[in-house]
């Protein structure tokens, strides 16, 4: 359904999203921010299936700063490489690339991100710092370095956590609920990675719970 395109974020940096466009006209937009591994096929798809429920999904390619097209797999080589480049990311370079990606979609109305493992907590900053309707974030172990930060969410943010997901112990699901007592927190029988299909932490009701309850709450904060 989609196709990658490239944009410019405000300092020059040109960068491939992954854009979809829905089957008719749109009720809003979603920007969905990737997982360590990159606007792989997964994050891919997860952008077109947006799209089918209405929204002009964009997947912003946020290691084309460091170099275009990664794409990565989900095993501990992966993994490894992928943690490298998040290392590799400027904070303000990478709230650059979600602005200019929010700016591109923005015309079909108000704006919600919806962000996986590493972008699960930049979908909780673009909350704090970004124009973003809501956000959504699914299992963003790094939240916590940006409560510490003190940054706290200026609009709604829900949050999908797994039981048994060892990166996110229930004292950490506590600071961020400490951190953002309006946040609506929903926790599965399940571990990091539950809504991968392409992982074997992949949990097919509690993805199918979490996809419906997301869907429900873009449809009450971005149309």
């Amino acid at each position: 359904m989609g196709e990658f395109t490239t944009i410019m974020a405000r300092d020059g940096h040109e960068f491939r999203c992954w854009l979809s466009a829905p089957p008719g006209t749109a009720r809003g937009a979603v920007v969905v921010i990737q997982e360590i591994f990159g606007v792989n096929s997964h994050i891919r798809a997860v952008t077109d299936d947006y799209a089918a429920q209405g929204y002009v999904a964009i997947a912003p390619s946020m290691f084309d700063r460091i170099r275009k097209g990664i794409e990565l797999g989900y095993g501990p080589e992966d993994i490894q490489t992928g943690r490298g480049y998040v290392m590799q990311l400027e904070h303000a370079k990478i709230l650059k690339d979600l602005a200019a990606a929010i700016a591109v979609v923005k015309h079909a109305g108000r704006v919600g991100a919806v962000g996986y493992c590493w972008g699960g907590a930049l979908a909780y900053v673009a909350a704090c710092e970004l124009p973003v309707a809501c956000a959504v974030s699914y299992y963003g172990a790094r939240i916590p370095q940006y409560v510490d930060q003190g940054k706290r969410p200026k609009r709604p943010v829900m949050y999908h956590f797994g039981e048994r997901d060892a990166s996110i112990p229930p004292e950490t699901i506590e600071k961020i609920r400490a951190a953002d007592p309006n946040g609506i927190i929903h926790v599965y029988p399940a571990g990091h990675g539950f809504n991968c299909d392409q992982r074997d932490s992949y949990d097919a009701e509690s993805s199918r719970l979490a996809r419906s309850r997301t869907l429900a709450f873009l449809a009450q904060h971005v149309g």
